[in-house]
């Protein structure tokens, strides 16, 4: 009974349509919130790393803050925040998707901003005067020479906040988001049966972040060092 993997089998198509892809009768899906955060969130660390490099204080001062103040609460109380909140706001009623993309989002952009921060600071000082000196810009600069070699260097770093972010994917399901966590949820209840239920799940997590782990490596040997 504790291994009843038949219950898996009768529920896999709720588990994994609805659950992991989002494909259903209710908004949700793991990779459908994981992806967009992963995107948006990197997109919006790139200007927060960028401008806590920033010479001018107006702008270095508030990143800072950001990033200081969002790595310094739990994940949890930043989507509670904008459960609450943004209703008030924007006077309606958000998705629990809406709410969940822009919690992740705000949250994981202050890591990714880090990250961002530091693969630029490691390219090397001659690669800022050779762009200067080819009479480029310091956007041009930033867009042409410095980014795309600190992108090889923050490989590691950012592929490992992804996968951290994948997995804190499932803390969605505390305001009722339908994703991986929550579907089992939704069948334990019905079945009864959470080892196996959750056993699954968890191996579903393992198989998407190994093979995360395992891109990052490829590309690593096929980019080369910065």
């Amino acid at each position: 009974m504790i291994l009843d993997l038949d219950i898996i089998r009768r529920n896999l198509p709720f588990l994994m349509l609805q659950g992991f892809l989002g494909i259903g009768n209710f908004v949700g899906g793991t990779l459908r919130l994981a992806i967009p955060s992963i995107i948006l969130g990197f997109l919006l660390g790139i200007f927060i790393g960028i401008a806590r490099l920033a010479p001018q204080w107006w702008i270095r001062m508030p990143a800072t803050v950001y990033v200081e103040f969002f790595r310094g609460v739990p994940l949890v109380m930043v989507i509670f925040w904008m459960w609450f909140i943004m209703p008030i706001v924007l006077k309606t009623s958000i998705p629990e998707f809406g709410v969940a993309l822009t919690a992740f989002v705000v949250f994981e952009a202050a890591y990714l901003g880090e990250i961002v921060r530091a693969g630029i600071q490691s390219v090397p000082r001659g690669q800022v005067e050779a762009a200067t000196a080819l009479g480029l810009s310091g956007a041009q600069g930033m867009r042409y020479v410095i980014l795309p070699q600190a992108l090889k260097n923050m490989i590691p770093s950012l592929v490992t906040q992804f996968i951290v972010l994948f997995k804190d994917t499932s803390l969605a399901s505390i305001i009722g988001f339908m994703d991986l966590t929550k579907a089992a949820q939704v069948v334990n209840n019905r079945e009864i049966r959470p080892f196996p239920i959750y056993l699954f799940i968890a191996v579903v997590y393992w198989v998407c972040t190994y093979s995360m782990s395992r891109y990052a490596r490829y590309l690593e040997k096929r980019i080369g060092p910065a």
